[in-house]
């Protein structure tokens, strides 16, 4: 069985999300059955059908959920140290040819969230970035065309 790496942050939010689909919207699509079976002839009822989809949605998420925690491999970033670029960093970087800084934390792949700082350890950015230090330079092979960076800080900390 392949371990899944994440922080701790990402397995507290996968543990967040099952319990939000077991305890309330579980209840929830159990009553909108219910309700749908009591209008009678469940062959024509659609209100019944999509409850019935709605449940079968939420029971393989609560299941895929339950599966990557069975398998995950919680790293705790506030025990990690050093100048090197590994999982869990969180990077500072430089765009070579705008000077725009911008930071990175690099996390497993399902707490990746760009928009909130975060990239995947299969993403390319960090796959460039993995045993590098700070003052080094990087190309990265992004969609839009090659991008140069240069890594002003590596550190540890855990995000929220």
């Amino acid at each position: 069985m392949e371990k899944v790496p994440m922080t701790s942050a990402g397995y507290k939010a996968l543990e967040d999300e099952i319990k939000f689909l077991k305890s309330v919207e579980r209840p929830r699509i159990i009553k909108a059955i219910s309700e749908a079976r009591a209008h009678g002839d469940l062959s024509e009822n659609a209100e019944y059908h999509a409850a019935k989809e709605q449940q079968g949605l939420n029971e393989s998420r609560v299941a895929e959920l339950e599966d990557k925690i069975s398998r995950a491999d919680v790293i705790d970033v506030s025990k990690l140290s050093g100048d090197t670029v590994k999982f869990g960093a969180t990077v500072t970087l430089a765009d070579e040819d705008t000077d725009e800084e911008v930071h990175y934390q690099i996390v497993g792949e399902i707490e990746a969230d760009v928009k909130k700082g975060k990239v995947s350890i299969t993403s390319p950015i960090a796959r460039a970035l993995i045993g590098k230090t700070e003052g080094d330079s990087v190309e990265v092979n992004t969609p839009g065309g090659g991008k140069s960076y240069e890594i002003l800080k590596v550190e540890f900390k855990e995000h929220k």
